[in-house]
């Protein structure tokens, strides 16, 4: 093989080392107390009111999931951007077994876009933050 082969592999290889250290970092420094003061904090008892106006992103996760951890600073940086535009929150299903299973929870993270009280996106797994970016800003300009 020629040299700029063997390059361009190691290249491919640095880049997914640095990515899987980049997340890997990400979930180990995350710590749900340190979340944006714009990030909402849903509760069974708060959900449907929260979510009966405009556009709303839910992230139903748990403190011992590896993956919820990893979106999590995603999702709190959504928060900021989206502030006055767009509610963003997060529910534990731990703590809030009921709209979990209300909403068919079977994975976390899952991620709900919300418009009006009414589901219209959902994510599950680790998405880009360009990804729900889109998501809200198609909702809101709709």
């Amino acid at each position: 093989m020629s040299n700029v082969v063997w390059i361009i592999l190691a290249l491919m290889l640095v880049f997914i080392f640095y990515n899987g250290y980049r997340r890997y970092k990400m979930m180990k420094n995350y710590k749900p107390g340190q979340d944006s003061s714009n990030l909402l904090k849903f509760t069974d008892t708060n959900f449907k009111k929260s979510i009966s106006k405009g556009v709303v992103l839910v992230d139903f996760w748990a403190p011992w999931c590896g993956p919820c951890r990893m979106i999590g600073p995603v999702v709190s940086e959504l928060s900021d951007d989206f502030a006055g535009k767009a509610k963003i929150g997060k529910l534990n299903v731990d703590e809030n077994k009921q709209i979990a299973s209300e909403f068919g929870i079977r994975s976390i993270p899952t991620l709900i876009l919300f418009k009006d009280g009414k589901a219209v996106e959902k994510f599950t797994g680790i998405k880009p933050k360009q990804a729900f970016a889109k998501a809200i800003n198609a909702q809101l300009n709709a």
